[in-house]
């Protein structure tokens, strides 16, 4: 028993952003010897090289620590993720560019950016430009960086009431919140541990099945793989180029289409993260605000579609009809999730009617985003309805200016200001998506290309920038002030606003 214990504190005392350095350089060597398998040797190397190198600076810097073991709580946890996503893709984009040759470190800085936060922003809109490893690679940065959003959120964020735990949580954000008992006396590396040795099996173990079951629709293997992974992690990131060119066809689809729930609501996968209300899925406002969306949406475009339709050219026939109303759903809660697929059946809803739907639909979509504590981005679902909650309450006192709010099944979840710090968080993310378009328009991008960059940024949803606009927006004819401004708003959208904030507060470094 003692030296169970006496090795896992060997490897506790370093630093978390050094545990999530060395096992992105381990996990370079997979698509090294994917690389090696393809008799690609160039390739290969550079892959299996650099991550030599990360072990050995790795190796360094712990030796340079000695017995001394770096003591902090929350705030040097969330540093970390910080630095995750600010400083470990200087160090994942360097086997991309030398793979590539043809790139400037710039791109594969964004590159790597884009992948870790989730976001997705395709910079080789080219799929045959890249060597099927890096096709690997980029997958895998983004399904790591899902992973790690999953075990954050419970062992990070959720104790500092940060990342859409503040709407629910006893404690304002970054001040702390109520946690489940068996987590609350925890030290906080020992809780990552356990939160991670939970959930990691169980992310892994739906990526496998989703691999498989688009195996046996007919997907290729590196192009199933990067599906599961992209739609786990919410990626969107495809190695042919998006689903509409996957050998899988509508079975494929429908596959993802059942896994993408997994982002609209933390309880399809854990219940870590309940400490009022109830724990059921049907009792979730989240999911069933989501689910609420996911059908509205696409039935109202198919009404419009149909109205147009009839008194344009008569109705069509059936099978026109289902593949326009899939393409509907499959995009919609595509979007939502801020996955980013698109369905090869939305040019058919697009086209049925004669009348192109506005890219504004995907906008708000992605804006309004997943659940909390999932892989997805935007606002998310829990503050849009708390938000809700509170307009329905504000228009009950127009009518009964007397009347006692009660205390309803469906907002148990919610503390008393939960929708006055949601409130707050909307003006924030508005405040941002503001600054980050006059920014991107002061180096030469017009309006229409800032509102879409800035929203794709910010919600974590890069397929926008194709899929958006009237014409897809070529990244690598920015310049480089831009792709920086990008890569701000990448981690600025995936951190949150609120996070970024408590780690310049003093009182939060104090606790």
């Amino acid at each position: 028993m003692g030296r169970r214990n006496k090795r896992p504190r060997g490897i506790m005392r370093l630093p978390l952003f050094l545990l999530i350095w060395s096992i992105a350089s381990l996990a370079m060597w997979i698509p090294a010897l994917h690389a090696l398998i393809l008799n690609d040797h160039p390739t290969s190397q550079a892959f299996l090289y650099t991550g030599i190198l990360g072990l050995f600076l790795v190796a360094l810097m712990g030796l340079s620590l000695g017995n001394r073991v770096p003591r902090y709580g929350m705030p040097g946890q969330l540093l970390s993720l910080l630095a995750t996503f600010v400083v470990l893709p200087l160090f994942l984009a360097i086997p991309v560019q030398d793979a590539l040759g043809n790139t400037s470190f710039l791109n594969a800085y964004f590159d790597m950016v884009s992948a870790v936060t989730t976001t997705g922003a395709d910079i080789y809109q080219d799929p045959g430009r890249l060597p099927p490893s890096v096709h690997l690679w980029r997958a895998m940065v983004a399904w790591m960086g899902g992973l790690l959003m999953w075990i954050s959120a419970s062992a990070v964020l959720a104790p500092l009431s940060l990342g859409g735990f503040e709407v629910t949580a006893r404690g304002e954000p970054g001040g702390g919140s109520a946690m489940p008992m068996h987590m609350a006396e925890t030290d906080p590396k020992r809780r990552l541990v356990i939160v991670a040795w939970t959930l990691a099996p169980v992310y892994g173990g739906l990526t496998l099945v989703l691999w498989l079951l688009l195996m046996m629709t007919g997907a290729q293997p590196l192009a199933g793989l990067s599906h599961a992974m992209s739609v786990l992690a919410t990626s969107g990131i495809s190695a042919v180029g998006g689903t509409e060119n996957a050998t899988s066809g509508i079975g494929g689809e429908m596959v993802m289409f059942l896994f993408m729930f997994f982002a609209l609501s933390r309880l399809t996968f854990s219940n870590d993260t309940v400490t009022v209300g109830s724990g059921r899925l049907d009792k979730d406002p989240e999911f069933r605000t989501g689910l609420l969306i996911v059908v509205a949406m696409p039935l109202l475009l198919f009404l419009r579609h149909w109205l147009a339709s009839f008194e344009v050219s008569g109705p069509d026939d059936a099978v026109q009809v289902l593949r326009s109303l899939w393409g509907a759903f499959f995009t919609v809660l595509s979007f939502l999730s801020t996955t980013g697929f698109e369905s090869a059946d939305w040019d058919t809803t697009r086209q049925w009617s004669g009348l192109q739907t506005p890219g504004m639909i995907l906008l708000g979509l992605s804006v309004i985003g997943g659940g909390v504590a999932t892989t997805a981005g935007g606002v998310k679902l829990l503050r849009v309805f708390a938000l809700y909650l509170n307009g329905m309450r504000e228009m009950e006192r127009l009518v009964h200016p007397s009347s006692i709010s009660g205390e309803g099944g469906g907002n148990k979840r919610l503390q008393k200001n939960g929708a006055f710090v949601a409130w707050v968080f909307f003006m924030l993310f508005a405040l941002s998506l503001a600054l980050i378009s006059i920014a991107l328009s002061a180096v030469g991008s017009d309006f229409e290309q800032s509102l879409i960059l800035a929203i794709a940024t910010l919600s974590t949803t890069g397929p926008l920038v194709e899929l958006a606009g009237n014409a897809p927006i070529v990244l690598t004819t920015l310049t480089p002030v831009a792709k920086l401004i990008l890569c701000f708003a990448m981690v600025l959208g995936r951190l949150e606003t609120l996070a970024i904030i408590a780690l310049l507060s003093p009182n939060l470094w104090r606790s």
